[in-house]
């Protein structure tokens, strides 16, 4: 595997450079601050809403600037966390009269360097809390010192806050509804051919005909559990009645859902899944009120997809419907 690049030292830089070009409609880009930020912010919002991460996940974070989203996002470098510097500069460009929210997923980059900018932000006097990820179910072990990875809900988690926002709620009402949201949240990924790295061409780690990694990160994390590939309507089964018995949905619940791409699937392929998805989730009786499928959470090239639910009440409903005018938000 070789990308197209002028060199793997450019490839970030290079593409926040021709994203800011092709969207300069709705973003504009802050390159000695670090960050890109809406151009027409939400009017109604008290609280500007901040996110970030490495790259190499694209369209998240930077596909969903912008209206009805986030109104800022600070890019990292490729799987890495962004500098606290560069979450500090957003914060400040961003934040309203009741300040700021981070919107950060649960790895220890992410974590340290989003909380050193909240400590500044707090001693220049603008309020800031966070809302941290934690949806997935492969790393929910009582061995992990981190507790479960940010993934596939965070796109979620982003639109509904991001609607809930544009309707003047404050920050201490917002930090409460997204640790809410994040807590009715689980997802679960499997690949088949991890990603490739950038600098060598080689994959982050070798899969075997006939295998599949079962609960693989976003990062080049291998899974703790390697098994014999088995047909999809069995593998979508197993990983929908585990996602399932972790949120504990009752008959006649609604559920939001979300079958996303690694980066190396066909959307022939996912709509296979979510085809699967959905009849497990009929033969538990849930409604399935909304179901998103697509490339949302990419791992470069990562040959495999998630499975995300969301335990859904009418008003997350209505907020996951708002409008919103980002560049990849599809609806």
């Amino acid at each position: 595997m070789v990308y197209f690049v002028n060199s793997p030292e450019r490839l970030v830089p290079d593409a926040l450079a021709g994203f800011a070009r092709v969207h300069a409609d709705l973003v504009l880009h802050d390159e000695a601050g670090g960050f890109l930020h809406a151009r027409y912010p939400a009017p109604n919002r008290r609280v500007g809403i901040v996110s970030g991460g490495g790259s190499g996940h694209e369209p998240l974070h930077l596909g969903f600037i912008g209206t009805g989203m986030l109104d800022a996002v600070c890019p990292g470098r490729l799987m890495a966390s962004p500098h606290n510097r560069q979450v500090l500069e957003a914060s400040r460009a961003v934040a309203r009269a009741e300040g700021v929210l981070h919107l950060v997923k649960n790895y220890t980059g992410d974590r340290i360097n989003f909380g050193i900018a909240a400590e500044r932000l707090a001693h220049e006097g603008i309020a800031c809390a966070r809302v941290l990820i934690d949806d997935d179910l492969a790393s929910d072990s009582d061995e992990s010192d981190a507790g479960r990875r940010g993934t596939g809900a965070t796109v979620l988690v982003e639109k509904v806050l991001g609607a809930a926002a544009d309707t003047g709620l404050g920050l201490r009402e917002l930090a409460e509804l997204g640790a809410e949201l994040v807590g009715r949240c689980r997802s679960l990924a499997v690949a088949s051919a991890a990603h490739t790295s950038p600098a060598t061409g080689r994959p982050a780690f070798d899969v075997a005909d006939g295998e599949l990694e079962y609960g693989v990160g976003i990062h080049g994390e291998r899974a703790s559990r390697t098994v014999s590939r088995p047909p999809l309507d069995e593998l979508v089964t197993e990983m929908t009645e585990a996602l399932l018995a972790s949120l504990g949905p009752a008959p006649g619940e609604s559920v939001i859902a979300l079958v996303n791409g690694l980066g190396g699937v066909t959307r022939l392929e996912l709509y296979g899944v979510a085809r699967e998805l959905a009849s497990r989730l009929d033969r538990h009786k849930l409604v399935l009120e909304r179901i998103l499928v697509g490339d949302f959470v990419t791992a470069l090239d990562m040959r495999g997809f998630t499975l995300t639910l969301m335990r859904a009440d009418t008003e997350t409903v209505k907020w996951f419907d708002a409008p919103a005018h980002t560049p990849a938000w599809p609806r």
